[in-house]
């Protein structure tokens, strides 16, 4: 993400917030100050992302009660499905510079997957106790 304004890669995992479940829709957003604290950001930079993300129809300014998510099911889907789409030309873009052909792309792919089939898996199994310090 280096030589991308700091405010940008604050939206994205602003939106990756909301877009995950972790912000649903009517959430009050932190506010600004422990925001930027958190991300070890001037107030002003996590303000102007929190603004972008208000001027997209997510958030909400409340005088009283701060900022509210107000991004619904439908507009939420959507963007996961464009962050989605962002990941894979990003990927296969990097592919392409390392050299991978299209088939060794899909074996790529379907060995990563099948890895992380195995390890959920295995997580699945463990006592809850012992999931947390492994790694």
């Amino acid at each position: 993400m280096a030589g991308r304004p700091v405010y940008l890669q604050l939206v994205e995992q602003l939106e990756r917030c909301i877009v995950t479940g972790v912000w649903p829709a009517g959430t009050r957003v932190p506010p600004v100050r422990e925001l930027a604290a958190e991300a070890g950001v001037n107030p002003n930079t996590m303000q102007r992302a929190l603004q972008e993300l208000e001027g997209r129809g997510l958030l909400q300014s409340q005088r009283t009660a701060g900022r509210i998510v107000t991004a619904g099911e439908e507009q939420t889907r959507g963007l996961r499905q464009e962050r989605a789409e962002e990941l894979a030309r990003e990927f296969l873009r990097q592919m392409r510079e390392l050299g991978c052909s299209p088939e060794q792309v899909r074996r790529i792919l379907q060995q990563a997957q099948e890895q992380q089939e195995q390890e959920e898996t295995r997580a699945d199994r463990m006592p809850e106790g012992d999931a947390a310090g492994k790694s």
